[in-house]
């Protein structure tokens, strides 16, 4: 054999072997686990997820309307992009409400996950199955349970929404005080989220909350004849994204009938946070719908519907926020507060102690 004809037997050899052997660098996966605490841990790729989490179909949803931050159109995104049957159960639950929900329901009618004020979420961790989605890291430590049972989806600031053909544009909660305004709660601060942390916004001083003054406050107000039920006001203390998806509505008419403040020195923020049920019927649906909503497109659907997306610093950074979209967000220029749960356990055993008896 001539040396070109053995360096050529070499050659074949050498392919033959490459082609019948694995690669080193070939990743074995996981076998699938619908209640793993990853996508990496139970899936290992999106594709696996969304091929569990079809086979189970469906999708179980409670407490969140259609018109709520943009929640219609993120809702159609995910059955039209993945094919599963999204169902509701009273859209219009308080946190409390979906966790009693919960405890009561079959388990096939139970929630697959839970979107809550973060209070409710801190109380009842124990119901939540640890998830951390793939942008676990973009999501900021304060608001979210570091071993995975909860996190921030999208959150916004207590504003001041207005009538401008009606009333002077506030720029305090004290102006509300001054004749003209007809001033109102989104509820009972006793029973309704929003309502409760419209008092606490009025509270503020210097940074600190004070229950007690958010009710003298709004005993002021009702003293003076300017607290009001919602369908009689020009007024609404509520947060910004309600206000301003209403002020969005007549934004381009040549008299706006309302517009949105969100005052210097009272800048309370807050987070509803997302969950899975430890008793998920769909758990592969429910990581699915957790990673759709933490996705770059989803998040800047929740900005489309004027809320604050937990991602939305690191999407910014990163050249991925819906510029157009932030644009529309109501100014914040004061030094955001946050409110901790010792100051709101605190707060809400004092309203319920003395609301009903000062504005009753």
């Amino acid at each position: 054999m001539t040396s070109r004809a053995a360096a050529a037997v070499v050659l074949l050899a050498t392919a033959v072997a490459g082609c019948s052997s694995p690669t080193t660098t070939e990743k074995k996966l996981p076998p699938v686990n619908p209640k793993a605490a990853s996508l990496a841990e139970g899936f290992g790729t999106m594709d696996r997820l969304v091929e569990a989490a079809r086979k189970e179909g469906s999708l179980n949803l409670i407490g969140i309307p259609r018109q709520w931050v943009n929640y219609g159109a993120i809702m159609d995104h995910f059955s039209g992009e993945y094919g599963l049957r999204i169902n509701v159960t009273e859209p219009g639950a308080s946190s409390q409400r979906e966790i009693d929900v919960a405890k009561t329901t079959t388990a096939e009618q139970a929630p697959d996950v839970f979107d809550l004020g973060m209070d409710v979420a801190i109380a009842n961790a124990q119901r939540f199955a640890p998830y951390k989605v793939t942008a676990w890291q973009d999501i900021p430590d304060n608001v979210k349970d570091l071993k995975g049972h909860w996190y921030a989806g999208y959150g916004g600031y207590m504003s001041i929404g207005y009538d401008p053909r009606k009333v002077p544009a506030p720029t305090s909660f004290s102006d509300l005080l001054k004749p003209g305004y007809a001033v109102a709660l989104p509820g009972d601060p006793l029973q309704t989220a929003a309502a409760f942390n419209g008092v606490m916004a009025a509270s503020l001083k210097a940074g600190r909350p004070e229950a007690q003054r958010g009710l003298e406050f709004f005993s002021k107000l009702k003293k003076g004849g300017g607290f009001s039920l919602p369908s009689r006001a020009n007024t609404l203390v509520d947060w910004d994204y309600v206000n301003a998806a209403k002020a969005a509505q007549t934004a381009g008419d040549a008299k706006p009938a309302w517009k949105v403040v969100i005052p210097s020195n009272a800048t309370l923020a807050s987070y509803y946070v997302q969950a899975i049920n430890k008793r998920a019927p769909h758990p592969a649906a429910a990581r699915l719908w957790q990673e759709f909503l933490y996705s770059d497109e989803v998040q800047n659907l929740f900005l489309k519907g004027f809320a604050r997306p937990a991602r939305m610093e690191a999407l910014d950074m990163k050249g991925k926020l819906d510029k157009q979209a932030a644009a529309k967000l109501p100014l914040v220029s004061g030094n955001p507060v946050l409110l901790t749960i010792p100051q709101a356990d605190e707060a809400k055993t004092y309203l319920r102690a003395n609301w009903a008896r000062t504005m009753g």
